[in-house]
């Protein structure tokens, strides 16, 4: 009960306003199963479902199901016609929320405010960084019902499981190729756009669609190899490459070639394997007919029916760039590379190498 002096402070408005807020900031509702506060109960009711799993708001037209109402509606918009109102102005990207909008932008800049206590990597977005922690918990509550692999968040496990049913359910509208996961297809979209690939080395001039690409890239041009063999203490640039070498140190082969009866450790290392018992060639060059096992190889060869590089000098042509720089040494008035046998001079240090076998032969 109120007393009369409480009654008469609550008259005034400015006292009541105060008083509502001090109300709503405190959090009344708390979950039983893992103590979380809320200041609503619906809010309360919502958070239920974490640990419940039940998803009760079904979209009737493709039947997935959501947790909480507004979810549904969110994903609703795809099934209309609905207008990506909020556009990025740095790369176009359109968003149907400007709160989507907002995190996007976070991508653009350099500001990371979200660092992890464990490793001190830093995150533009607070999902990611929640995202990342779990990388640093031995914690793996997901398995593989098919070969017991385990993971820390379900959409890795159920994206692991197209291994084993070979499912391909993201299909480019473009040129029908299939792939297991989205993320995977909104890569590949990227070769079919105009765009190109804007992130470019200025070492060497190779180009990337993705940033994280070149700054992968980067890391072969410098001297910098953070990664380092616990076994051997051999150091790598790329985490991926310290990975594959790893499985230089285990005797176990869990890919084994049907034919000879040859071991690896990788499955893509076997696949590569099996090239070799098989005359076909996959890759065929529409140019000249020529048959290619790896897609590499081909476009590799594909440069040959087209010399770019140029020499200003003497107008001999090039398929690569690096063919150029080479054939520009021969241009060169100065010439380094004296045989010491028999005085003969060589603008390039390979072709001296070659001319003293001339003379080890003697």
């Amino acid at each position: 009960m109120f007393t009369k002096r409480a009654m008469k402070m609550f008259c005034e408005k400015s006292n009541f306003n105060e008083y509502s807020l001090n109300l709503a900031k405190k959090k009344l509702f708390i979950c039983e199963v893992c103590d979380k506060e809320f200041s609503q109960k619906i809010h309360l009711q919502n958070h239920l479902f974490v640990h419940t799993k039940e998803k009760p708001h079904r979209c009737v037209i493709c039947d997935q199901r959501f947790s909480m109402k507004s979810y549904l509606q969110k994903h609703m918009l795809i099934h209309t016609n609905a207008e990506k109102e909020h556009v990025c102005e740095e790369c176009g990207k359109k968003f149907f929320h400007k709160a989507g909008l907002r995190m996007h932008l976070l991508t653009h800049s350099n500001e990371k405010p979200h660092i992890c206590e464990i490793c001190f990597k830093s995150f533009s977005l607070k999902g990611n960084l929640k995202k990342h922690m779990l990388m640093h918990t031995p914690d793996k509550p997901f398995v593989c019902e098919v070969c017991d692999k385990r993971f820390s968040q379900k959409v890795h496990m159920q994206n692991h499981l197209f291994v084993h049913t070979k499912e391909k359910p993201h299909r480019c509208e473009i040129c029908d190729r299939r792939f297991s996961v989205k993320s995977y297809l909104q890569r590949h979209l990227l070769t079919h756009s105009t765009g190109g690939k804007k992130h470019v080395c200025e070492e060497c001039g190779k180009s990337f669609f993705h940033k994280g690409g070149l700054r992968m890239h980067l890391l072969t041009h410098s001297n910098e190899k953070p990664h380092i063999c616990e076994i051997c203490s051999k150091g790598f640039s790329l985490k991926g490459n310290l990975k594959k070498h790893i499985l230089t140190h285990t005797l176990e082969y869990a890919f084994e070639c049907e034919i000879c009866g040859k071991g690896f450790a990788q499955k893509i290392t076997l696949e590569k394997h099996l090239l070799t018992h098989s005359k076909e060639k996959a890759e065929v060059c529409e140019i000249c007919g020529q048959g290619f096992d790896k897609l590499n190889n081909l476009q590799k060869h594909l440069m040959s029916h087209t010399k770019t590089h140029v020499c200003k000098i003497c107008d001999k042509a090039f398929s690569q760039r690096c063919g150029l720089k080479y054939h520009l040494e021969t241009h060169k008035k100065e010439k380094f590379y004296v045989c010491k046998i028999c005085t003969e001079v060589f603008s390039v240090k390979s072709h001296l190498e070659k001319h003293l076998l001339t003379h080890e032969a003697e």
